[in-house]
């Protein structure tokens, strides 16, 4: 018997990247997925389109053109994060699962509201949050895991240097969400990869000192308290001459510091203080799609879930609501 294959739509195929390639290439290794249609309304991108994918897949300019047509099951958008969540909600109240790029979209509120109509629909909403399998977290985790630096109790991330804006619309606040909606979508759900306590509050400072002719914020930082005691501490800048690690982990019996191609590991083994070096574990990014193809398939448990997606957003969202407040703010959903 043939195995059965999940039908799949890209939604944006933009140049940038090349992602539209890119998902249909790791979706289609899985062998169970195929994508029949793309939508996108630069016709110069549906001509690269069928020229990468093949002259049989099916192009629109409209999202509504495409459910009309409805010849798919799964739904991937890969638009501007102020377009994930009514492009989401739309294909999910047409009975089409959906995987958004990251982040999820820009707001609790619609990431609830992406929830509520994936579940009323009875379809799967995610995220593509590839990188969990990326082979430094996966080692990071592995450290932690172990009990090697004992109970976590201080994270400390850093991200960016000094760099201008490229000018392109993740510059443009209105359209990306802010500074912290790109790389920090990355950051953030790592941190509650390792640290995945309920959050207390979390106390945001965004700043904007520098590069004017555009709206995004230049640096941000979020100071997040979670219910277990940890404390964690997330830096992305486009402002800092000086850098610092990429990581920086404090637990009871020792710390991880990142070192470029490794781990650095201090601990204490037997009474003795001891340094290690750890290195990478290779990356692992084809789990992504092959648990979507048997979450679908087969009923397997979802690894990208939309609830830990929606508590990524709910940090980025509520530091820049703490610091026009200037005090520390409560997540809805957590504490």
């Amino acid at each position: 018997m043939p195995r059965k294959e999940i039908k799949v739509a890209l939604i944006g195929y933009g140049g940038a990247f090349n992602m539209g390639l890119h998902h249909r290439n790791s979706m289609e290794a899985t062998k169970r997925m195929k994508v029949v249609a793309v939508c996108d309304k630069d016709a110069a991108r549906l001509t690269t389109a069928r020229e990468e994918l093949g002259e049989q897949t099916e192009t629109f300019t409209e999202v509504s053109a495409l459910l009309k047509w409805g010849q798919f099951d799964l739904a991937v958008v890969i638009l501007p994060h102020n377009l994930h969540a009514p492009v989401a909600i739309q294909c999910l109240k047409a009975g089409k699962h959906v995987i958004t790029e990251k982040p999820m979209c820009l707001t609790v509120k619609e990431a609830t509201a992406m929830i509520d109509a994936a579940e009323a629909s009875g379809v799967m909403v995610s995220v593509f949050h590839n990188r969990r399998w990326d082979g430094d977290f996966l080692a990071l985790r592995q450290i932690i895991e172990s009990g090697l630096i004992g109970k976590v109790f201080q994270v400390e991330i850093f991200a960016g240097g000094w760099s201008a804006p490229r000018g392109w619309w993740r510059d443009d606040k209105a359209i990306s969400g802010g500074l912290g909606y790109d790389w920090g979508a990355h950051f953030m759900y790592w941190l509650l990869q390792i640290v995945p306590a309920p959050i207390v509050d979390v106390t945001g400072f965004c700043r904007k000192l520098v590069w004017h002719d555009m709206t995004n914020e230049d640096q941000m930082q979020a100071i997040i308290r979670f219910a277990d005691g940890t404390v964690a501490d997330f830096q992305q800048t486009q402002i800092a001459r000086v850098g610092k690690p990429k990581w920086r982990i404090l637990g009871d019996r020792g710390g991880v510091l990142f070192a470029g191609d490794h781990w650095q590991v201090n601990t204490e083994v037997n009474g003795l203080a001891t340094e290690m070096k750890i290195p990478f574990l290779p990356g692992e990014h084809h789990k992504f799609y092959e648990n979507i193809a048997a979450h679908i398939l087969d009923g397997a448990e979802l690894i990208v879930t939309p609830q830990d997606a929606r508590r990524v957003i709910g940090i980025i969202e509520y530091a820049e609501r703490s610091s026009k407040a200037g005090k520390a703010m409560k997540i809805p959903g957590e504490g």
